[in-house]
């Protein structure tokens, strides 16, 4: 198949020649952005919490002063804890996909202007919330009872604290993790274990990269660890004692409220957090198969339009010994020259545009791997849409080269 005569024929159909690859220009620019954005929302919604969400709820109360979080501490715990089918309760300062109370910045040393390794999520935790999350311990030791310590403020003195993998793998990229110490502001820490997973309350605000960036903090109940409970069940019996535990808040501490949007169980926090990133899943997706669709009917189109054209020129080329193959492939080859011109375009305009969200909405760089898949999605679509038309242009007999005009 001589390309020549194709790119002949298209230079005389310049206009429509055109329209045809810019479509399929921005067909690419669109696709490889909208799969870039659906992989991130998606490894966003993948993220892996750390914790047995199937058996865990939190259920958070406010309302009380800091001098009553003792006795509202003792009463609660007192009272959840004798609910028929609980298995633990413990304090927490938050969940992953919950609100979001404990995020700052740490620094390898006192002076945090210095040397910043990035803002984390703390999660502080009574005696026994360690192991009534499920946390699996990856490297180093576990917390002990002297570990635990009070909260000065923010979070304890000079604390043993646990970091997620995933932030050691960042702050301390080829070392072990255990006994480096940081800073927040003023107050200290040494690290004594390395966790496999423990996910931020909102890891969607950091990114994927720093959706696990979590410090998790032995420290003993009161100060700013009060009115958040954890609750463990086993998961069949968890949505019956949440709901017994909600209803038990009014007997147990009257003078407490009860925060209804937050008591949820963990699993439907998730769900509730990543709605609207699956609602844009499903537009993006619509916007990918709307714009594949259009590319896909107006190549269909242009194909029809120049078979039906060319009716007698093919009747001539079939008369003179070309075979069905022959046109076949002549109408693919054509498709596939304007598909890989709009493609090459398109390449560009993917950047472009990529720049701009990142610009705008502080997206990481398209990686380079979407361009090929964007082509060959679009060269298949490109070759199955002119298939039709192209067998019908093969199906022409040679005695239409005998006819009039």
């Amino acid at each position: 198949m001589q390309i020549r005569p194709i790119l002949a024929a298209l230079r005389r159909h310049r206009l429509a020649t055109l329209l045809i690859a810019m479509e399929v220009a921005l067909a690419c620019a669109v696709l490889c952005n909208a799969c870039f954005l659906v992989a991130q929302r998606w490894k966003l919604i993948q993220t892996h919490s750390g914790v047995d969400e199937n058996s865990l709820a939190v259920l958070t109360v406010n309302g009380f002063e800091p001098a009553q979080a003792a006795d509202v501490n003792a009463r609660m715990l007192t009272g959840l804890r004798a609910i028929p089918g609980m298995q633990a309760v413990t304090l927490i300062s938050q969940v992953p996909f919950g609100p979001q109370v404990g995020a700052a910045g740490i620094s390898r040393d006192a002076d945090s202007f210095k040397s910043t390794m990035g803002v984390v999520d703390f999660v502080l935790g009574e005696p026994g919330t360690f192991q009534v999350l499920g946390l699996k311990l990856v490297e180093g030791r576990m917390p002990q009872a002297d570990d635990y310590r009070p909260a000065t403020n923010f979070a304890p003195m000079d604390a043993q604290v646990l970091v997620s993998r995933a932030l050691a793998e960042h702050a301390w990229p080829g070392e072990s993790p255990i006994g480096k110490e940081f800073w927040c502001d003023k107050l200290h820490f040494r690290v004594m274990g390395v966790v496999d997973h423990l996910a931020r309350a909102h890891p969607r605000d950091w990114g994927a990269q720093a959706a696990e960036w979590t410090v998790f903090t032995p420290t003993l109940p009161g100060g700013s660890l009060a009115g958040t409970y954890l609750l463990r069940a086993s998961p069949g019996d968890l949505p019956r004692v949440l709901r017994e535990a909600r209803d038990a808040v009014a007997k147990i501490a009257p003078d407490v409220v009860l925060d209804q949007e937050n008591s949820q169980t963990i699993t439907d926090l998730r769900t509730d957090y990543f709605k609207s990133d699956r609602i844009m899943i499903d537009l993006l997706i619509g916007v990918i198969v709307t714009m594949l669709g259009v590319t896909a009917l107006g190549i269909v189109g242009l194909a029809s339009f120049w078979v039906q054209q060319r009716r007698r020129q093919i009747g001539v080329r079939r008369a003179l010994g070309a075979t069905r193959g022959d046109i076949l492939r002549y109408f693919q080859t054509e498709n596939f020259l304007i598909v890989t011109g709009g493609i090459l375009l398109g390449m560009l305009l993917a950047f472009a545009l990529n720049l701009a969200l990142m610009t705008h909405y502080e997206l990481p760089r398209l990686p380079l791997y979407y361009l090929p898949i964007g082509a060959l999605v679009l060269w298949g679509l490109g070759q199955l849409a002119v298939l039709g038309p192209a067998l019908r242009a093969a199906a022409v007999p040679p005695v239409v080269a005998t006819r009039s005009v």
